[in-house]
């Protein structure tokens, strides 16, 4: 198991109980402190505690979360916390458009488990280093 440096909280905005399990696994263990919440008002509300937003390093979310869609979701995110990074999954076919800000990513939902964890690694990265 890896952590890099202090331990950073990544948050996943995903219904799907199946899909969030897995990358919570994947993640956490790499990472060490992942949570989910089912929809985008329960993140908007956890950001806004700050002892929470303060270790928050990534949040990973559907395209299309429940509540808020997806681009709007992301909008109100980087209107409340400016630096934080976003990875957006969404379908193969879709096209990222919505999301041209340079700390959103998007990628296919189907990536594979390593691939993910590639892109989070390189994420929180980004973010340590914009912080320091």
């Amino acid at each position: 198991m890896r952590h890099p440096g202090p331990m950073t909280t990544i948050l996943i905005v995903d219904d799907d109980p199946l899909q969030a399990s897995l990358m919570m696994s994947i993640l956490g263990r790499q990472f060490g402190n992942v949570c989910r919440v089912n929809d985008a008002a329960d993140a908007l509300c956890l950001i806004e505690q700050p002892e929470f937003a303060g270790k928050l390093g990534l949040v990973i979310s559907r395209h299309h979360p429940p509540g808020i869609g997806g681009p709007a979701f992301v909008a109100e995110l980087r209107a409340r916390m400016p630096d934080l990074p976003v990875l957006v999954l969404g379908a193969d076919s879709a096209i990222p458009s919505d999301y041209t800000d340079e700390n959103v990513v998007y990628l296919p939902r189907s990536i594979g488990g390593q691939k993910m964890v590639a892109v989070t690694s390189q994420m929180l990265a980004q973010r340590k280093n914009a912080v320091a």
